[in-house]
């Protein structure tokens, strides 16, 4: 764990609002040359803080128009592996996501669908499918704001 001063706050949130951002142009932005951006940049990744960039892909924009958000409870657990679970429901393209949560069900699956009509072939044919799927709930998304950045750090 390092200690984050407000100028690697200011350029963390740069990077979440963007990170195809050059260190000269983020630098710049922030009063500081591009090798020094680039040390607290490398800094930041080597802590832990930065885990990885990624680009974020639209799915609407993708023809994906429904995304549903899964509670799965397994109904076999001695019998089936969580890990077991894991992997054949990650094997799924249309699940994006595969959390392990307590409470109600032991999974939250984030699923994307053309439609109704896909999600409901995707929810048959593959995820009910599973060895060791009980109940399920679906909740679909109706919208989303996103609030990209770095936690608030006192």
């Amino acid at each position: 764990m390092i200690d984050l001063d407000d100028t690697d706050r200011a350029l963390l949130q740069a990077l979440a609002q963007d990170a195809t951002q050059s260190a000269g142009a983020l630098g710049r932005r922030m009063g500081l040359s591009q090798p020094a951006t680039w040390r607290r940049i490398q800094r930041l990744e080597q802590a832990g803080i930065i885990a990885r960039r990624q680009v974020v892909l639209d799915p609407q924009a993708m023809g994906f128009g429904v995304t549903v958000f899964l509670g799965v409870k397994l109904a076999t657990k001695g019998r089936i592996s969580l890990e077991d679970f894991e992997r054949a429901v990650s094997a799924i393209p249309e699940v994006q996501t595969v959390q392990h949560v307590l409470g109600l069900f032991d999974y939250r699956l984030r699923v994307v669908a053309r439609d109704i009509a896909d999600f409901e072939r995707v929810l048959r044919r593959r995820i009910m499918t599973l060895p060791g799927v009980g109940d399920v709930e679906a909740n679909v998304l109706l919208s989303e704001e996103r609030r990209p950045g770095p936690l608030a750090t006192p």
